[in-house]
């Protein structure tokens, strides 16, 4: 017997209707290309925001485009951008977000694999996109995301052409029919980091989108409320910046957006403290760089609550830092592009109260428990299932309604016969249910039989009260096939010694773990999305062992 309930479908615009309708004076604040000051950014209410979306649509139908369509944007993080969020998937197209941090025949590439033929590119992207117009084999138009005054020159015919943003809003009536889309209808596309091989293309639909946000939004996951001021530093063209503009919209959270400050401290920390930021979200080197500003301007962050860190297994040291200095808890995440991306959230259970600092301090270094939506398991090498008990690692996979079943594009399927999508990161699930990542598949050491997390020897340096950051890589060795080798970058007027950091990692950790060489440098390699580049670091330093005798 089916059930007799409305059959309304998922669609983003559903959450654009009801931030309209219930949150209309809710306010968006934007540092943008002609706003580029914390000092003086653009505002407007969320009752604005969805007129200049319907705006945009009626503009996107005029140039032609059709259902499934691809329009890409290289942007930042800016209310123009979540403008294109919205209007691109609502009028029945595909937003293709790219990452300008990576290499241009990299943006080139992932353009054309994706077949968009109208670009929205921030005006300080024009030197790229000049470099970038001979080699992208669809796009026909650009438009720059920016007023009339700003609008750069540049020197392809791609960007001698281009009309700015607002002129392209002017022309266009503020009413639109939004079509009615099927919910399993594509609504963005995001390529995945590709550090082996070209990077395959995610394709979202509005269902998965929408549940997404709806279990982002529960209390114990990201939680956003009406009250809340929200900082989104993790980039949109990084799996929609986590899902933040559908999540803040459909809970009527007040959204503060850096533009390209997004790489700066001083411009997060003026955002945060003058707009009362409550919640802000990113990974770890976006919170380690913020510290070191912070401590190095006595500057507080009075009003922010809380932080989520995700992209990359964030050190203990970061989240004592922010409680002990700054009164912010942080909560750590864990999920993927193929995700949508959140899998798991470190939130407090019943009876925390009751661990010593140890034992809270242990617990919130693990990744946390998977959030509605999201099935999870750990493999041994054979397939079986381990059990969950907190000792036992294996591969980790995942199931669910918003995980990717296939690549765009590709005949290949990320998930196996099983429909187990298999993340490619080692775990420990304890009984309570909470993951530890103890390192990418790719990442883990393997020395004379026994494998080393890396992550664990990571978090172990950082530590330490002179280091700001460390790497932790396996390197070949005549013995033991791979020894982990430190790498550490000291705090500004910190000394510690090579035998000294081994020493304090060596007391906390089996002895086979600890790494045979500390090296100190000067910075530490990251990739577009801010995970360490262990790639680099290991082709830089693989013959570091390779004069070690083999006895």
């Amino acid at each position: 017997m089916r059930g007799l309930m409305m059959d309304v479908p998922l669609t983003t615009t559903a959450i654009l209707r009801h931030a309209e309708r219930m949150h209309a004076s809710q306010q968006i604040v934007s540092l943008t290309a002609d706003h580029p000051s914390p000092a003086d950014p653009w505002r407007y209410s969320f009752a604005d925001l969805a007129a200049r979306t319907r705006r945009l649509a009626n503009a996107l139908c005029r140039k032609g485009l059709r259902q499934g369509d691809r329009v890409a944007t290289l942007a930042w993080n800016d209310s123009r951008h979540v403008e294109l969020f919205y209007a691109v998937g609502g009028a029945g197209l595909v937003l293709h977000t790219l990452n300008p941090r990576l290499a241009p025949e990299q943006i080139a590439w992932i353009c054309n694999d994706g077949g968009a033929t109208l670009l929205f590119a921030a005006p300080e992207f024009a030197p790229l996109l000049d470099g970038l117009a001979a080699g992208l084999e669809h796009v026909r138009q650009v438009v720059w995301l920016t007023d009339a005054a700003h609008r750069p020159q540049g020197n392809s015919a791609l960007a001698t052409a281009a009309n700015d943003y607002e002129s392209l809003l002017a022309a266009e009536s503020p009413d639109f029919d939004w079509p009615a889309i099927d919910e399993r209808e594509a609504n963005a596309l995001c390529h995945t980091s590709g550090t082996t091989g070209n990077p395959k293309g995610v394709l979202y639909s509005h269902r998965s989108t929408v549940l997404h946000a709806m279990a982002g939004s529960i209390a114990d996951v990201i939680g956003m409320r009406a009250t809340d001021t929200v900082l989104p530093v993790v980039p949109m063209f990084h799996v929609n910046a986590w899902g933040v503009p559908f999540i803040a919209l459909l809970n009527g959270a007040r959204l503060v957006l850096p533009g390209r400050g997004a790489g700066d401290p001083a411009t997060l920390a003026t955002l945060i403290n003058g707009e009362r930021v409550t919640l802000a979200l990113g990974v770890p080197t976006v919170w380690l760089a913020l510290l070191q500003h912070l401590e190095k301007t006595a500057t507080t962050l009075p009003s922010l609550a809380r932080t989520i860190v995700g992209g990359a297994a964030c050190p203990p040291a970061i989240m004592d830092e922010f409680r002990e200095k700054h009164g912010v808890e942080t909560l750590h995440a864990w999920g993927m592009t193929e995700m949508s991306p959140i899998g798991t959230m470190n939130a407090p259970m019943p009876g925390e109260e009751k661990l010593d600092d140890a034992g809270r301090r242990a617990r919130r270094a693990k990744q946390g428990r998977a959030v509605f939506g999201v099935d999870l398991r750990i493999v041994g090498d054979g397939g079986a299932e381990l059990p969950w008990d907190g000792r036992a690692f294996g591969a980790l996979q995942v199931r669910g309604p918003y995980i990717a079943a296939g690549y765009y594009g590709h005949d290949t399927s990320p998930a196996h016969a099983s429909g187990w999508f298999d993340t490619g990161d080692v775990a420990t699930i304890d009984p309570d249910g909470f993951v530890q990542i103890t390192d990418r598949t790719k990442d883990v050491i393997k020395s004379g039989g026994e494998w080393i997390s890396s992550i664990e020897l990571e978090n172990h340096a950082v530590g330490h009260p002179a280091v700001a950051e460390a790497a932790v890589i396996g390197v070949p060795h005549p013995k033991w096939s791979e020894r982990p080798l430190l790498l550490a970058v000291l705090k500004s007027g910190q000394t510690v010694s090579r035998e000294e950091l081994l020493a304090h990692v060596a007391g906390r950790v089996a002895r086979w773990c600890v790494p045979d060489d500390a090296v100190f440098v000067g910075e530490i390699p990251h990739t577009s999305t801010g995970k360490i580049n262990k790639l680099a670091l290991r082709e830089r330093y693989r013959d570091h062992y390779a004069k070690e005798s083999p006895t």
